[in-house]
């Protein structure tokens, strides 16, 4: 039989315990949760931002292990150039070993391309805060759904033009606001450009003009993780921006069939660690931080969002009070 405690006098502190005489059954609530989550699934929503031409939705689908977003012909000769106000969401449920996750893609073609650039970040920005406003006005609907539709932006990769000389004035521009709203990743897209010296430099240069600049990218450092977590974000922080090679072909390396890219120097094996940072990126984005992802864009993102509007609101609504009092 389980040895009860009184409410009054119930331990208060995390260090104590009360024995069990006997098994009660409630540690299985972990199982229980699992089950109705793996049953409604998981959410997380992706947007990509760059100029045109560095390989977005090839990583994505290298990324995923999938075909999500077709790159055949996008960027032919001939073909038009998409303007920065198309934002393109691919959604697409995925399932891996029972567990299904809905994934929605937002494409954001070439900012920076055009001969005026000006505020050519603001349907990006637009749209991250466009997801907060319907989730909100879902969250204060009287009769609400039991569980709301999510599309909010949980992550945005945020790609960097492999120059090797440091980031433009407009990188730095769409960087710095996009970091206000959304959590920012960088990557260095198509890497195999730089030699390793290079690489390092660059990465350094990058670093070096994010902190200068005041840009606040993922995975941030808080007192409300535990120690472990802290330690696992600033190995995290010290691979930032992360430098890879996307490709779905696949190439034959010693016998075996591995995603890669050929080019005039050898093969570039997507997966080999010593050839680009591609692992370390994917294994941060699905297997340790993709519920942090999830949580940190509900908690500060949309949190600091929320305040602002029901601000705003409490505001507009005091303003009209005191007029019609006046009138």
């Amino acid at each position: 039989m389980a040895t009860v405690v009184p409410a009054a006098v119930a331990p208060t502190t995390g260090a104590d315990h009360t024995p069990l005489q006997s098994y009660v059954g409630f540690d299985s609530i972990t199982k229980q949760i699992e089950s109705k989550l793996l049953k409604r699934g998981f959410q997380f929503n992706v947007m990509v931002v760059g100029q045109t031409g560095l390989g977005k939705s090839t990583l994505i689908n290298t990324l995923f292990a999938a075909h999500l977003i077709d790159t055949k012909g996008r960027f032919t000769s001939d073909a038009p150039i998409r303007s920065t106000t198309e934002i393109h969401p691919v959604s697409h449920v995925i399932v891996e070993n029972g567990v299904k996750l809905r994934l929605n893609i937002v494409d954001t073609p070439g900012y920076g391309d055009q001969v005026n650039n000006d505020n050519c970040w603001d349907p990006i920005i637009k749209y991250i805060k466009d997801q907060h406003s319907a989730y909100l006005r879902k969250e204060l609907t009287a009769l609400r759904d039991r569980y709301i539709v999510d599309t909010r932006i949980h992550c945005c990769l945020f790609f960097i033009n492999p120059t090797g000389h440091g980031l433009r004035p407009i990188d730095v521009t769409v960087m710095k606001k996009l970091s206000d709203v959304v959590n920012v990743v960088p990557v260095i897209a198509k890497s195999d450009s730089l030699t390793m010296d290079e690489r390092d430099l660059f990465k350094e240069r990058i670093r070096a003009e994010m902190t200068y600049n005041a840009i606040r990218a993922y995975p941030f450092d808080s007192e409300d993780y535990e120690a472990d977590e802290r330690d696992a974000n600033e190995r995290i922080r010290t691979l930032i921006p992360f430098a890879v090679v996307g490709s779905e072909q696949s190439v034959v390396i010693d016998g075996k069939q591995v995603r890669g890219r050929k080019n005039r120097y050898g093969i570039v094996n997507v997966e080999n660690e010593s050839h680009c940072e591609f692992t370390h990126l994917r294994n941060f984005l699905t297997r340790t931080h993709l519920q942090d992802l999830i949580e940190t864009t509900a908690q500060i993102h949309y949190e600091a969002f929320r305040s602002k509007q029901l601000l705003a609101l409490k505001e507009s609504s005091s303003k009209a009070q005191a007029s019609q009092q006046a009138h």
